[in-house]
C-alpha cells in the first residue's frame, strides 16, 4: 500500500509542479554557474547506494569537504537560500520516489558514514525507504540555523543530532503506517507540529 501511495503521489506531483520545476531550473541558471541538478550518492534501503537528486543550491567549486552545511555557509547561493528555506530544493527527490529509491516518508537517506555505519537494532532503520521527509525532519527543519550556532557543528551534528535522529527514525520503525505517513506530509507542507 505504502508503495502504491508513494509512486501515484511523486507521479502525480511531478505533473502538476512541473512549472515550478522550470521555474526553478531557470532561476538557478541565472543566479549561479553550474548545472541545475545537484546529484549525490546516498546510503537506501537495505544499505544499497543511489543517486539522490535535488536542485543544486550550493556553488560548484567547493573549499569544503563537509557533509553539513550551516545558515549563512558561504558556498550557499542566493537562490539556494531560497530553495532551502521552502525546502524546494528537494522537490526533484519526487523523481527518486517514484523510481522506487526512496519513499515519500522515513528516514533521510544518509551520506556515506553515517547510515552505513549504524549498528546493532539501530541498523532496522536501513529496512526502510529513505523519505523526503519524516520523523527527524520536522523535529530538526532548521537544522542549519541550529548548527550555525555551535562552536563545532560537525561534533554537535554527530554527538547531540544525528544520535537524537537515528532513535526518531527508529521509533517510526516501528510505529509507522500510512495515516501516519500523511499527517507527516501535510504537517511538512504547512510547516506544523506533528
Amino acid at each position: 500500500m505504502k508503495r502504491l501511495f508513494d509512486f501515484s503521489t511523486s507521479l502525480i506531483g511531478l505533473i502538476v509542479l512541473f512549472p515550478i520545476f522550470i521555474i526553478v531550473s531557470v532561476l538557478i541558471k541565472i543566479y549561479s554557474e553550474g548545472p541545475v541538478f545537484f546529484v549525490q550518492k546516498r546510503i537506501g534501503r537495505n544499505g544499497k547506494i543511489f543517486q539522490m537528486i535535488k536542485f543544486r543550491s550550493m556553488t560548484v567549486i567547493q573549499s569544503s569537504n563537509s557533509t553539513i552545511s550551516v545558515k549563512g555557509d558561504i558556498r550557499i547561493t542566493k537562490i539556494g537560500a531560497f530553495l532551502r528555506k521552502f525546502k524546494l530544493d528537494e522537490l526533484p527527490e519526487l523523481w527518486n520516489v517514484l523510481k522506487g529509491d526512496m519513499s515519500l516518508v522515513g528516514p533521510r537517506p544518509d551520506v556515506c558514514g553515517y547510515a552505513d555505519n549504524l549498528i546493532g537494532e539501530d541498523r532496522k532503520i536501513l529496512e526502510l525507504r529513505p523519505g523526503i521527509t519524516g520523523v527527524a525532519s520536522l523535529k530538526y527543519y532548521d537544522e542549519e540555523k541550529v548548527l550555525a550556532t555551535q562552536d563545532n557543528p560537525l561534533k554537535f551534528n554527530d554527538e547531540v543530532i544525528y544520535p537524537d535522529k537515528v532513535r526518531l527514525n527508529l521509533d517510526y520503525y516501528y510505529n509507522n503506517n500510512l495515516w501516519i505517513d500523511i499527517k507527516i506530509i501535510f504537517a511538512t507542507i504547512f510547516r506544523v507540529n506533528y
